[in-house]
């Protein structure tokens, strides 16, 4: 197969396809005379399983160490719970600031609640704003703009 047809089956971009193969998480493909990239069905299978496995939180990073324990013949389950565990305790810690956000947001609203125009009490532009004192994480709020 060529890598236009496994960027349809998959559903891929083919510069997706590139980079998956530069990261080490696609083998180096074999090429045909003319220079094209030659797949196979495993290579459908490995992306799909790379799809699935993004969709957990994974990174290529980790998703590439999953194929090499795979490649050694060691037990894949035992590496997989250990980075879901980790990722577990990242998602707990993103929830708790995000709660605690949510709740920085609510009080300021509160407090902000009978304000109109908040020059006259000392605000160049907006004393919400201005005043305001606690943050989410950049990663949180990355988190938060893309998932509208």
């Amino acid at each position: 197969m060529k890598i236009g047809e496994v960027a349809k089956q998959t559903g891929l971009s083919v510069p997706a396809l590139r980079y998956y193969e530069a990261e080490g998480v696609l083998p180096r493909h074999g090429r045909t005379e003319s220079g094209y990239r030659v797949f196979g069905p495993e290579d459908v299978q490995r992306i799909e399983f790379v799809k699935k496995a993004k969709r957990l939180g994974l990174s290529l990073g980790e998703i590439r160490d999953i194929f090499a324990v795979q490649a050694a013949r060691q037990p894949t389950c035992i590496h997989v719970r250990a980075l879901l565990d980790t990722k577990l305790d990242e998602v707990k810690r993103a929830l708790a600031e995000l709660e605690q956000f949510q709740a920085y947001l609510e009080g300021l609203l509160d407090q902000a609640s009978a304000l109109d125009d908040c020059r006259p009490i000392g605000g160049r532009i907006c004393s919400i704003i201005e005043e305001s004192s606690i943050s989410a994480s950049p990663a949180i709020l990355e988190k938060l703009r893309t998932a509208r």
